[in-house]
């Protein structure tokens, strides 16, 4: 039974779609549409983590760029707690980004270099009136506590930091306004390698402690199978697959999340010989000009006529297992 059934999602992704106009030719003078997003629909319950991977360029990014409105849809629908928040107008737009925070991926970029740790705390609560200003003090040093660094450093300057210390005091920013819902995009992925187990297990000690809900994009598929509870897989601009961790991991239904999970090391070297890698044919094709049908049937080895003709609906396949294969069943006949 899906554990969701009777529970209702905080957030609520509908047709999704976001074209970016560009210019091409050798002079620019062709006008063109990047299709970064083409219909995408997922919904995200209280309390949980949706993990999204991909490729490089397949539109992670951007769905979460989209869903925070930080880029306005070309269409579609992102609901949070019931409201439509493309549809909302900029002042109470503002006030809801309060319950809605991002972690970006390069925590220097994102610091203000002339502002200290603590006047960067600060100011998201001044902003959001989230506290008389007698508390701020106090709770600027309750977060950076929380996030592992010591309250002393509310006086340094982001420069003074190491990258995993600088992603500390972004996740502390992130918390400033007391939000109920962050994107996580692709948080770790530029850290060192002995930084990142820190990283994601501060993200999951402050989620229980915030009753938090996410939204994780990464590349990392064992960082996404440790921290998430459901994983959507997304292809060029659509999703190929959703459901639970354990699900998606131990039955695969969908051709390229076969292929991403062969490429996932073993740590035991005899399971890992043992084991045999799908290799993809080709190249991700152009977001510009993307197939039509199936955006993966160009590199799909079960792939027919019909999945050029036809695009594939995300379709149940029990337990809250949802692929976008037209020839899901005959498939999973092949490799029984």
């Amino acid at each position: 039974m899906n554990m969701h059934a009777k529970q209702e999602p905080l957030v609520v992704v509908e047709n999704l779609v976001k074209h970016f106009p560009v210019k091409i030719g050798a002079f620019g003078n062709q006008s063109a549409v990047v299709h970064a997003i083409d219909g995408v629909s997922f919904a995200i319950y209280k309390g949980e983590t949706l993990g999204l991977v991909g490729e490089s360029g397949c539109g992670k990014s951007t769905t979460g760029f989209a869903l925070l409105q930080l880029h306005k849809a070309t269409s579609g629908s992102v609901k949070f707690d019931g409201v439509d928040l493309s549809k909302l107008p900029a002042k109470d737009l503002r006030a809801m980004r309060k319950r809605v925070q991002i972690v970006f991926q390069d925590p220097y970029s994102t610091l203000n270099p002339r502002m200290t740790i603590g006047e960067a705390l600060a100011e998201p609560m001044r902003v959001h009136k989230i506290c008389p200003e007698k508390d701020i003090q106090g709770r600027v040093a309750r977060l950076i506590r929380d996030v592992g660094l010591n309250p002393n450093v509310a006086n340094r300057y982001p420069h003074e930091f190491s990258g995993g210390q600088r992603q500390r005091i972004c996740i502390a920013r992130a918390l400033a306004s007391d939000p109920e819902f962050i994107v996580c995009d692709e948080p770790i992925s530029a850290l060192d390698v002995s930084i990142q187990a820190q990283i994601i297990n501060l993200l999951m000690d402050i989620q229980e402690k915030y009753n938090l809900t996410y939204l994780f994009i990464a590349h990392d598929l064992a960082v996404v199978r440790h921290i998430s509870d459901r994983v959507a897989v997304m292809y060029l601009g659509k999703i190929m697959e959703i459901a639970g961790k354990d699900e998606l991991f131990g039955r695969p239904l969908h051709p390229y999340t076969k292929a991403l999970l062969s490429a996932v090391p073993e740590a035991d070297p005899d399971v890992e010989r043992g084991r045999k890698r799908i290799i993809l044919q080709g190249d991700v094709s152009n977001a510009i000009d993307p197939p039509s049908g199936c955006r993966f049937h160009p590199r799909c080895a079960h792939a027919r006529p019909m999945c050029a003709g036809e695009v594939p609906e995300l379709e149940d396949r029990g337990e809250g297992h949802f692929v976008a294969c037209l020839r899901v069943a005959e498939i999973e006949k092949e490799t029984v």
